[in-house]
């Protein structure tokens, strides 16, 4: 689903790797996700999915990073940089993501701007940001000199909090590491709500 941040992530180490692919976009909000062929990819029944052309299916996008990303400088082979890594692609699926990208689902998708989770979901949102403005505000990227899949990771539903209700003026830090990368070559903007008829987080 191009407006999903954890699918456009994907498609950002396919373009930045110059590797070819074949997307196929999902309606999930219509049960696309649910039927038997999908499942049959996916028991979850979640996107991203990655199709391996042999029969292979791999599911949970942060797994496809690592699987797409092997023996590039997106994935670190020193064993502590790569733990670096894993650390912030941890902290995205369960700090971040929950927070800011159903902020921006609820916000901007199910149109409800006074729906009762909003509030606790964006005091965990700015927490996460918070995290993320400390780190950068002696750093370049998240692990390193240089981009990772750690930075692709968070990127995604980072350079789209607004739609969420999250004001990055606050974070100086951050939104000169959102400009970094998008100097990047493969690092490409999600569309927005607005420009998408379909999207979950």
């Amino acid at each position: 689903m191009a407006a999903s941040g954890n699918c456009h992530k994907v498609r950002m180490v396919l373009d930045r790797l110059g590797l070819s692919y074949r997307w196929h976009e999902i309606d999930v909000l219509h049960g696309a996700t649910r039927t038997a062929g999908f499942l049959a990819m996916n028991p979850n029944g979640r996107v991203p999915v990655l199709g391996l052309g042999d029969g292979n299916f791999l599911w949970e996008s942060n797994a496809i990073l690592c699987y797409l990303a092997e023996g590039s400088d997106l994935w670190p082979s020193e064993p502590l940089a790569r733990a670096r890594v894993l650390q912030w692609m941890f902290f995205e699926q369960y700090s971040h993501e929950p927070c800011i990208a159903v902020a921006r689902f609820i916000r901007a998708f199910l149109k409800q701007p006074e729906h009762a989770r909003l509030p606790e979901l964006t005091r965990q949102g700015h927490a996460a940001l918070s995290v993320m403005e400390q780190h950068l505000g002696g750093a370049e990227f998240f692990v390193g000199a240089r981009l990772t899949l750690a930075d692709l990771s968070l990127y995604a539903y980072t350079h789209r909090a607004d739609e969420g209700g999250f004001d990055l003026d606050r974070y100086a830090a951050v939104r000169a590491w959102l400009a970094r990368c998008a100097r990047e070559p493969g690092v490409s903007a999600m569309p927005r709500a607005d420009a998408a008829s379909d999207a979950t987080p």
